[in-house]
C-alpha cells in the first residue's frame, strides 16, 4: 500500500496524513481487549500515575503482538516503507499506550511539543535529544468532537522547525522548543482503526478530554536504519530520511 499524491501533497505541506479505516477492527479489538484486561487486573498505582501519562499505560503488553499488530500486521508498515524507503525502517518492538481520561472542563488550548525532549517523567535523558523520523497514532476508540483528548496539531510546523534549525543548529532544542508564528492549531478527529502518520518534527499536543468517555490510541515512533547517522543533519534537512518522497519534494522545490 502507498500513500497516493493527494496524501503524499498532505504529509508535504501539513506534515502529517489522516488514514482513515486502515487498521481493521479485528486488530482494533485485539488491542483494545489487551489494554481493559491489563487495567483490570494489573490497575494503577496511583503513585506512578505522572510516568504512565508521560511514557505508556500498561507497560508489560507494550511489547505483546495485540499492540505492536496494529501497525506490523496491518497496511500501516508497508504504507510507512512505501514513504521511508523499502527495508529501511528499524524493527518496531513496542508502541505507546496513549489514554486520556475524561476529565473536569474548563476546555483550554494545548500546548505544543515535540517528541524526545528531556522532561521529568518522560524518560529521555537530560541533555539529549530522541529524535526519530515517523510518528504514527492509531485511534481505538471514537473521537468525533474535539476536546475529546484529540491528538492535536499545528500544521506546517515541520518546516518552521527546519528553517528554524537551519539557522540555529538542531542541538538549539536542547534550549526549549523554538518560538516561532504558530499556525491554528487542528484537533484531529477519528474512528476506531483510523490512524495518522505524521513528520517527526510536526508539532503536536493532546487536547483536554471532556468526553464521559476513555480515548484509547496507540502511538508508534518509526526510526530510519541509518537515524543514528543522521539524526542532526534530518532536522535541517526533514526529508533526508524519507525516500519515498523524494521524487516528490524534489518536484515542488524545481
Amino acid at each position: 500500500m502507498e500513500l497516493t499524491p493527494t496524501q503524499k501533497q498532505a504529509l508535504y505541506e501539513q506534515g502529517y496524513v489522516a488514514l482513515p479505516g486502515i487498521v481493521p477492527q479485528e486488530l482494533v479489538e485485539k488491542a483494545l481487549h489487551a489494554i481493559n484486561a491489563s487495567l483490570g487486573s494489573e490497575g494503577m498505582d496511583p503513585q506512578r500515575l505522572p510516568i504512565l501519562r508521560a511514557q505508556t499505560y500498561c507497560p508489560e503488553i507494550t511489547a505483546s503482538p495485540e499492540i505492536t499488530g496494529l501497525l506490523t500486521e496491518s497496511p500501516l508498515w508497508s504504507l510507512s516503507e512505501s514513504v521511508i524507503g523499502q527495508g529501511s525502517i528499524r524493527p518496531v518492538k513496542s508502541g505507546q499506550i496513549a489514554l486520556r481520561f475524561p476529565a473536569p472542563g474548563p476546555t483550554r488550548p494545548p500546548r505544543p511539543h515535540l517528541d524526545g525532549m528531556y522532561s521529568a517523567n518522560n524518560g529521555v535523558k537530560e541533555g539529549t535529544i530522541d529524535n526519530f523520523t515517523a510518528l504514527i497514532g492509531v485511534f481505538l476508540s471514537a473521537i468525533p468532537h474535539d476536546f475529546m483528548g484529540n491528538l492535536a496539531v499545528w500544521p506546517g510546523t515541520h518546516r518552521l522547525y527546519e528553517d528554524y534549525f537551519r539557522k540555529h543548529t538542531p542541538q538549539s532544542l536542547l534550549k526549549g522548543l523554538p518560538e516561532v508564528n504558530l499556525p491554528e492549531l487542528q484537533q484531529i478527529t477519528a474512528q476506531p482503526g483510523d490512524a495518522v502518520l505524521c513528520h517527526y518534527q510536526l508539532g503536536h499536543g493532546i487536547t483536554i478530554n471532556t468526553s464521559p468517555y476513555i480515548r484509547y490510541a496507540i502511538f508508534f515512533r518509526l526510526r530510519h536504519v541509518n537515524h543514528e547517522q543522521w539524526q542532526w543533519e534530518c532536522m535541517t534537512n526533514i526529508w533526508r530520511e524519507w525516500a519515498g518522497m523524494h521524487d516528490f519534494v524534489n518536484s515542488r522545490v524545481s
